[in-house]
């Protein structure tokens, strides 16, 4: 019965094993987690400050500048809090290739149903 149940050695031999073999992950450090975070801070404030600029709202570049910024937050978002930036390069592609695709979709769902809603 003892011989089927693993023990606490036996664990930690594998994970030193793993890391004897070099494979390290670079991680960001605390200086770069609050540079992102002022970033992130820095756009919000931004977008918060566009909404309430009179009569920005019922411009053209209204909706597009804010789009923008919500995906240059997303984007900072994904490469350093979820560490896609020190990923693997094969899961940046599978994580970006879906996004262009939704986003190109998005877009030309707004440009359609904008220009739809313009004729009637």
């Amino acid at each position: 019965m003892a011989d089927h149940a693993p023990t606490h050695a036996a664990s930690t031999e594998v994970a030193v094993d793993h890391h004897g073999a070099g494979v390290m992950h670079e991680h960001p450090t605390w200086s770069t987690y609050w540079k992102v975070a002022v970033i992130l801070t820095a756009i919000t404030a931004i977008e918060v400050w566009v909404y309430y600029i009179p009569n920005f709202v019922h411009s053209r570049a209204f909706v597009p500048l804010l789009l923008f910024m919500s995906a240059v937050k997303f984007a900072i978002v994904v490469l350093f809090y979820m560490h896609l930036k020190y990923d693997h390069r094969l899961f940046r592609a599978l994580f970006t290739g879906p996004l262009i695709v939704a986003m190109v979709t998005i877009t030309a769902l707004l440009f359609l149903f904008g220009k739809l809603a313009a004729r009637v």
